[in-house]
């Protein structure tokens, strides 16, 4: 069985807890690191959030989640950029290393010009990451999202962006509920790993049927994704970080948060 020194949460994964009760419960369950998402934080702020987190025993591990680039007017782009240089400053605050990015779609831009916009605007923000010192990790996102959510849906491609823009602070998250499906995944994790961009690694299942593209997924354990496989994949390629999970599901959120967390590390420990 694995043990938890390497067990991080997504504060969106118990949905239905603040931030201030989601940080006593994993502490008490054993969890070691926490992702914070921008709505846990906003009544408290961000360094308030990094200090109660820490002060309970806890690794901020991310800030989730910044990015979508994309938009058919240039100046809603350029809010856009402004609001990820924003939150570069809130990672600062909140004592995070890096931000996890989720590019941007949308259904009246093309894709070949989506990804331009991507590019664009991960140009515009760069200088104000490497001056705070804070990452940006890229997350592709499963194809069925490249219509509104992600233009950027292989590791190959997230590398490529990064490759094109030439910055160490620039790398990639990878999330096995989108990427699990690629033949050329392992190959991928090991570019990645050779080229110190493997910023984020996040785990939980493709569970089938899959009811709801966003809020069904599943526990680790009871879907088809090999977990254990891309883990050692991801360890080989000499990522030694937080293993975050990250689940977005209704039916998880409607359960007692107490059992559901006892699931979640009852789950870790036996497929990750």
């Amino acid at each position: 069985m694995e043990n938890l020194d390497r067990l991080a949460l997504h504060s969106i994964t118990t949905k239905p807890w603040n931030l201030e009760t989601a940080v006593g419960k994993y502490r008490e369950a054993g969890v070691r690191g926490i992702s914070i998402w921008r709505e846990a934080y906003e009544e408290l702020g961000a360094e308030k959030a990094g200090k109660l987190a820490r002060s309970a025993g806890l690794t901020v591990v991310s800030l989730v989640r910044g990015g979508f680039f994309v938009h058919p007017e240039r100046g809603e782009r350029r809010a856009r950029v402004e609001a990820n240089i924003e939150l570069i400053h809130e990672a600062a605050a909140l004592g995070a290393p890096h931000i996890v990015l989720v590019c941007g779609a949308h259904r009246s831009v093309r894709i070949d010009e989506a990804r331009r916009q991507v590019a664009e605007g991960l140009e515009q923000i760069l200088a104000h990451a490497e001056k705070e010192g804070v990452r940006l990790a890229v997350e592709p996102l499963h194809p069925m999202y490249a219509g509104d959510r992600s233009v950027i849906n292989t590791l190959s491609e997230a590398l490529d962006l990064c490759d094109s823009l030439s910055s160490s602070s620039l790398g990639v998250t990878l999330d096995v509920y989108h990427v699990w499906w690629d033949s050329s995944l392992l190959g991928q994790i090991a570019r990645a790993g050779a080229a110190s961009r493997l910023f984020a690694f996040h785990v939980c299942d493709w569970k089938t049927p899959l009811e709801d593209m966003l809020e069904d997924r599943g526990l680790m354990g009871e879907g088809c994704i090999d977990i254990p496989g891309i883990r050692a994949a991801v360890d080989g390629a000499g990522f030694s970080g937080m293993i975050e999970v990250e689940i977005f599901s209704r039916r998880f959120w409607a359960l007692d948060q107490d059992v559901w967390l006892s699931k979640i590390v009852d789950a870790y420990r036996r497929h990750v």
